[in-house]
């Protein structure tokens, strides 16, 4: 594999999003295991959220604020690098879009047929949503980033002029939602109070607005991070990931947020916002050491091997699990869930289920490798925000209400008229638009 890079490239983005993903995995493999019955039945079971350590550590494990980080640093480049080539904002997002879009037009198609045989053969409802919800609750990662990278040309001109108005605003903006979220769990409304480990999903809808607020947020912070502000006195890193810490603390002991960072993920909750500013602060503090590391080849090879398929891996990572467990009840012994035995199969499900996507991403790579448009087939502005909106919207319904067969069937349509949308006459080079969103992205200022 050539791993040759452009000498200004920053390879520690390239890790922190294969890291991420890797992280985003395996805690997919925590909370879900299957055992049997002692006359034989499988079970379900989600054998560590009940566990008193696995809250604090979602702390750590709770990742996703990182993918904003960057992605909002790789935007402010990007964007920097499509004005000078005379782009324009219609073009920055159509391009980016597509790079969503495309990936998840195959798992769409997959989820719409394998749903469509599930009603056929009339598997039981409850079975079929205890598959079908968990591959779709990773979905709304798409409306989120889709959201962040089509804003990003004006949250990136925001920034420019005044950046601690639009970091307070955004704040503000997350915190007004939790509150209103808050009062109508409480006072009911007739969609019921709040559980006791926080938000419950009657109230799921008026926390939505933090899609935009908190996400946006976070990638601010990667716009800051771009500048080199997290930079300038390195030792101020370790002060904001204590207070950072810290503020989290108070928010759960004040306030009514989950002490899991998962719970507080959807719909996103101004923790996460806090966890953005440490996990900025964190990769700044250990930009050196992980400087180092991506100085070898062998984990350039990886980084690189993984970092060209992140979408599939990111995707279809669920499915592999549960195609995983699938096999496990037919023919593999299964530990019980939670045993000593259980978590020495932890690592290696992690490294089934990324050979598993391998091989599903040996046959979706070309989607995840759209060719450049250099004409699209409808260029205005306004085409270009419908296809955002279609996309955006069919993600946020899946994740709000769960997958289930017209929700995938709305995914699909939705998903292809994204891809029309943003199509056109590509590329005759067959160069490729595949690169990762860090691509050009050069190292934070010393």
């Amino acid at each position: 594999m050539n791993t040759s890079v452009p000498r200004h490239r920053d390879l520690t983005l390239d890790l922190a999003r294969v890291v991420c993903v890797l992280v985003v995995v395996f805690v997919h493999l925590l909370l879900v295991s299957v055992g049997r019955n002692p006359d034989g039945t499988p079970f379900i079971i989600n054998p560590v959220s009940g566990q008193r350590w696995f809250a604090p550590a979602t702390w750590i494990a709770e990742i996703m604020p990182m993918f904003f980080v960057v992605g909002g640093f790789a935007a402010r480049v990007g964007w920097e690098s499509a004005q000078r080539r005379g782009e324009t904002a219609s073009t920055f997002v159509r391009t980016r879009l597509r790079r969503l879009a495309l990936p998840a037009l195959p798992l769409f198609i997959v989820l719409t047929v394998a749903l469509i045989i599930v009603s056929a053969i009339g598997v039981e409802p409850g079975l079929a949503g205890a598959i079908a919800v968990p591959v779709g609750s990773v979905l709304w990662f798409l409306a989120a980033y889709a959201l962040a990278q089509a804003l990003a040309p004006w949250m990136i001109r925001w920034h420019e002029h005044n950046p601690w108005l639009a970091l307070v605003v955004l704040f503000a903006g997350a915190f007004f939602v939790d509150v209103v979220r808050l009062v109508v769990g409480i006072q009911g409304l007739g969609l019921g109070r709040i559980p006791a480990e926080g938000y419950g999903i009657g109230d799921e809808l008026f926390g939505l607005p933090n899609v935009a607020f908190v996400w946006l947020f976070a990638q601010q912070i990667g716009f800051c991070l771009r500048d080199g502000w997290f930079s300038r006195v390195r030792w101020w890193n370790l002060v904001l990931i204590v207070a950072g810490f810290a503020c989290l603390g108070l928010l759960v002991i004040l306030g009514e947020y989950s002490a899991s960072m998962l719970t507080n993920q959807w719909p996103p909750t101004l923790p996460l916002a806090v966890l953005a500013v440490i996990q900025a602060a964190l990769l700044t503090l250990l930009h050196r050491p992980l400087t180092a590391i991506m100085g070898t080849k062998p984990a350039q090879a990886i980084v690189f091997f993984l970092g060209s398929r992140l979408m599939s891996v990111y995707l279809w990572h669920v499915p592999a699990i549960v195609l995983l467990t699938g096999i496990q009840l037919l023919w593999l012994p299964m530990p019980d869930p939670g045993t000593g035995a259980w978590w020495l199969t932890r690592p290696l499900f992690v490294v089934a289920v990324v050979v598993i996507v391998w091989a599903i991403s040996s046959v979706t790579r070309r989607w995840e490798s759209p060719q450049p448009i250099l004409s699209p087939r409808w260029p205005s502005a306004a085409v270009t925000t419908i296809a955002v909106a279609v996309f955006i919207v069919q993600s946020l319904a899946i994740s709000s209400y769960g997958l289930d067969l017209p929700l995938a069937i709305l995914g699909l349509a939705c998903t292809a008229a994204a891809v029309i949308l943003t199509g056109g006459s590509h590329a005759d080079d067959g160069s490729s638009a595949t690169a990762s969103p860090a691509e050009e992205v050069p190292p934070p200022p010393r």
